[in-house]
């Protein structure tokens, strides 16, 4: 029998508290216990998540007035610069960002201890944030000075945007030379010493629905900690081509950008984050609920970490000499079970992504739709799917 659902018939279901919700760990389950289709016909709504260093991530501030007012034309949150280019008392903060007179990489490798995402975690944890400000006078914006301290509730707007979060999938990264090499993958060792992977897999958003069926744009997730929505697709969004295995034929996938109101969000889900020798960035949690429509679409929520490959990528010559190829794939079971073999070695894997708080994810998502507290949004434009065939380009040189 085909099944058919709606969003305004599962929303119905939400409202009445008859909806049935599960994450897409317990999908799989109930599939392996009562088949498919059965599965697909009981459940309503599959819940995802995941927890990892997003480094396409930011706030809008919009910080309000002073007196007599003043157009900011450069602006520093406890030493972190933030962009300023929009109007007089609006800033964007990147999550990248690193104070002026941080050392970087100049005492290799840098620690990059506090950068653009820690004073966001900072501002969501409400602890003061120093604002100095520098204005060039204008008639209509005289003031040209101002330091002060500022709350998240003390300013008129905090907006998460991040352009680019939820990767589909992502390499497993490992290091073929013979020194250590630092890379936003981590710490590798030389000669196979280690591979680090950053997808939790069966509970990844994107992986779970891989030609976006239901996600797009003005889909309502879980961001940060609070509600948020998918704003459009995600820079580099190059979405994967999956066999009917499930695994992964190229790319490193599709991507959100995201939004959200930073005043909603906990520290708990927007975590500041150093990486040695790399850089600091931002640690986010996201959790998408897809609509089991049909059952093509529960077909694919129902993926297990056995039917998920992450490509091998070489971090310490192929991927900075952006040599295309891969060392071959791995299933995220075994990237999960703690070792894999690459070239005829084993490897010991180790995940920069958090299942736990992954799972804590889906479960919180799905306790606020069964409580009738969420209900699900139909994306008002469908993001680009595999079949569009996206090209990525490379930088021309003169």
């Amino acid at each position: 029998m085909s099944i058919e659902k709606t969003y305004a018939e599962i929303n119905a279901k939400i409202k009445a508290g008859k909806a049935v919700v599960v994450t897409a760990e317990e999908l799989i389950g109930l599939v392996a216990e009562k088949g498919l289709s059965k599965a697909a016909q009981e459940v309503d709504v599959v819940t995802t998540g995941t927890f990892a260093p997003m480094c396409s991530s930011g706030a809008f501030l919009s910080f309000g007035h002073t007196k007599p007012r003043m157009k900011m034309h450069k602006v520093w949150l406890n030493g972190v610069s933030a962009y300023t280019g929009i109007a007089a008392v609006d800033a964007y903060i990147g999550a990248t960002e690193m104070p002026d007179d941080d050392p970087l990489n100049s005492n290799y490798p840098g620690e990059f201890r506090y950068g653009g995402g820690h004073v966001i975690a900072d501002l969501v944890a409400r602890r003061p944030v120093k604002l100095k400000a520098l204005g060039y006078g204008t008639d209509c914006y005289p003031r040209r000075n101002l330091e002060t301290t500022i709350t998240l509730d003390e300013i008129n707007e905090a907006i998460l945007f991040n352009p680019r979060n939820c990767y589909q999938n992502y390499n497993c990264a490992v290091n073929l030379t013979d020194r250590t090499v630092y890379t936003y993958m981590g710490m590798l060792k030389p000669h196979l010493g280690n591979a680090n992977f950053s997808t939790s897999g069966q509970l990844s958003p994107l992986l779970k629905d891989p030609h976006f069926r239901t996600i797009g744009v003005g889909t309502k997730i879980f961001l940060g900690g609070g509600v948020g929505y998918v704003a459009w697709n995600g820079t580099q969004h190059f979405p994967s081509i999956m066999n009917d295995g499930g695994k992964e034929l190229g790319g490193a996938g599709g991507t959100l950008a995201v939004t959200g109101d930073l005043k909603q969000m906990s520290p708990r889900w927007l975590v500041g984050t150093s990486y040695l020798g790399y850089g600091a960035t931002l640690s986010v949690g996201i959790g998408i609920p897809i609509p089991i429509l049909n059952e093509e679409i529960a077909r694919y929520a129902a993926m297990k970490d056995e039917e998920l490959f992450a490509p091998v990528v070489d971090y310490g010559e192929a991927y900075p000499s952006l040599t295309p190829g891969n060392l071959g794939y791995v299933s995220y079971a075994d990237l999960k079970s703690g070792k894999i073999q690459v070239n005829g070695k084993e490897i010991l894997t180790a995940p920069l992504s958090s299942m736990p708080r992954a799972r804590e994810i889906a479960a919180t998502l799905k306790g606020w739709i069964q409580k009738g507290e969420f209900q699900l949004t139909e994306p008002v434009k469908a993001l680009p799917s595999p079949a569009d065939g996206f090209t990525a380009h490379s930088i021309k040189e003169d």
